[in-house]
């Protein structure tokens, strides 16, 4: 091969190397593209894609990959699902985890640099603005994983049947939010959701310092808008 040639294409293969560099670099300012690109270099390079295995001994507990594995297998994400297998089912969160409150929140605190809370309003279950942008940096954050869970939960004011509804709507915009701004096919085959309401697992203030929807706002966070939220974090336990 001639030496010309031979630098030719070292240097056609540093510009390939140093053009993902700097879309990477772009990622984010713009959530959508940002996942977009990062579903592409997954499928061009699967060698290349973070696996379950590298994650596992840092919080991929077996009880986590219990009340996951309970989760996925309602919403049909496990033995690939028939006609109307897709999608979540509404479930008892307490026959689901097998814990107590307390012990179930103790399982995500690993992940406190990875999830996003989700808030919302008084009797409210739409997301907001910044809930929204919130949940599409979250959904980017994928880095190999392939379970996306989601947790609702309603604060303790009002009816405990109602603060269910609450929760299961919440859990229901946030699958509806990610259908409408991403378009994939796959998503409900990715999409666990859990709602808990009132009388399972509320999360205490320390919660508060986690990455939040509200996180800038100047009014304080309490124990109940810690509560009107969805837990949202990309998964990669081998489940």
């Amino acid at each position: 091969m001639k030496i010309n040639d031979l630098a030719l294409k070292l240097g056609v293969a540093a510009v390939a190397l140093v053009v993902p560099s700097a879309k990477v670099s772009g990622w984010l300012g713009d959530a959508e593209a940002r996942y977009k690109e990062n579903r592409a270099a997954m499928a061009a390079n699967p060698s290349d894609v973070p696996v379950a295995a590298m994650a596992e001994d840092q919080y991929c507990t077996p009880q986590l990959k219990a009340i996951v594995r309970r989760v996925a297998g309602a919403c049909g994400l496990l033995g690939g699902g028939g006609e109307g297998g897709r999608g979540c089912q509404p479930m008892q969160a307490a026959s689901v985890a097998s814990l107590s409150g307390e012990d179930f929140n103790a399982l995500f605190l690993p992940l406190s640099q990875r999830a996003h809370i989700i808030q919302f309003d008084p009797l409210v279950t739409e997301l907001d603005p910044a809930a929204q942008t919130q949940l599409e940096k979250a959904w980017a954050d994928q880095r190999g994983a392939s379970f996306f869970f989601v947790v609702a939960r309603a604060s303790s004011d009002g009816d405990t049947k109602k603060n269910e509804e609450l929760s299961a709507k919440r859990a229901e915009s946030v699958l509806k939010h990610l259908e409408n701004k991403f378009h994939d096919p796959d998503l409900k085959k990715e999409v666990g959701l859990l709602w808990l309401g009132e009388s399972f697992a509320q999360l205490g203030t320390e919660f508060c310092g986690w990455q939040r929807s509200r996180s800038g706002s100047a009014e304080p966070c309490t124990d109940k808008e810690i509560n009107r939220t969805a837990f949202v974090a990309w998964i990669d336990c081998a489940i």
